[in-house]
């Protein structure tokens, strides 16, 4: 899709991605929202047809996302970190009682200025 293409084109190696995680309903339970991941991107964006998930049940069924970095592990969380406390503190979320909306459909949210710090037990807090 080219709508992806402009997103991606503002990574630049260095630039920390947080793996965002949606609420959803799994059996009987529902998963509350987290951040599950930090990593860092390695690479200049690049494109790639190469299918490497299946996009099945998705608005873009059938897409293969080619506009793609390489990127590195940072962090992995055991448990996610719980998104719906971070929210008074995230800038870039400007309506605080419906915060989804900033995050639904985007395969990729800048944080702008934003910034990852890491505590003594490898919890972060994500500010921006």
């Amino acid at each position: 899709m080219k709508c992806f293409k402009n997103t991606i084109a503002k990574v630049k190696p260095g630039d920390k991605l947080v793996i965002y995680l949606k609420q959803e309903r799994v059996r009987d339970k529902v998963r509350e929202p987290g951040i599950v991941a930090v990593y860092e991107v390695v690479s200049e964006p690049f494109k790639d047809s190469t299918r490497i998930f299946s996009s099945k049940g998705m608005k873009s069924s059938g897409e293969t996302f080619p506009w793609r970095v390489k990127i590195k592990p940072i962090k992995i969380f055991d448990k996610p970190i719980k998104f719906k406390p971070l929210i008074p503190k995230l800038k870039f979320i400007t309506n605080k009682k419906k915060w989804s909306g900033h995050l639904m459909g985007k395969a990729m949210r800048e944080i702008p200025g934003g910034r990852l710090r890491f505590d003594h037990e490898c919890r972060s807090e994500v500010m921006g």
